[in-house]
């Protein structure tokens, strides 16, 4: 792919997506390094495009997904404060015990839960992550769920 080629469709893509690097967490030259990774092109090719080095745009994708990772994590520090359901679920507590504890708490503020409860294990054991061993929550949760329905897992005591 020739190097002007790649660099117009990416701009073009980033037009078209409304990309918009005053509101954004990230930096033009992030969103274009990004773009280009989701479409497949090797760092090396992005390089060349670019007009600079391989490990340059290493550390751009680098930094680039350090901001993503951060922004989710504020979107969903954000929905945790507004949850009016929030349910701590203590190291040790048995995962299939999670969805009753949950429901009761939803049932008391009238809200409602679109998942079964193993959907809603699911949800659990993935948004937690390491948090979750086998059947075991390991580390201390805070489930939170949206008036909307939506459910937020969080580590309790994360203090990033």
């Amino acid at each position: 792919m020739e190097a002007i080629a790649v660099i117009d469709e990416t701009e073009e893509l980033l037009e078209e997506i409304g990309f918009d690097a005053e509101t954004s967490v990230l930096t033009h030259r992030q969103a274009q390094v990004l773009a280009l990774r989701e479409r497949g092109v090797s760092q090396a090719d992005i390089a060349d495009a670019l007009g600079t080095s391989r490990a340059n745009v290493s550390s751009i994708e680098s930094s680039a997904r350090e901001n993503l990772a951060k922004a989710r994590e504020t979107v969903a520090f954000a929905e945790a404060l507004r949850a009016p359901v929030r349910v701590r679920v203590p190291a040790g507590t048995d995962l299939y015990d999670v969805p009753q504890l949950v429901y009761d708490a939803c049932d008391e503020q009238g809200v409602k839960v679109d998942h079964t409860a193993p959907d809603l294990m699911k949800v659990v054991s993935d948004a937690a992550g390491s948090a979750v061993s086998g059947r075991e929550v390991s580390t201390p949760l805070i489930v939170g769920v949206t008036s909307e329905g939506m459910v937020r897992v969080r580590h309790q005591d994360r203090r990033e």
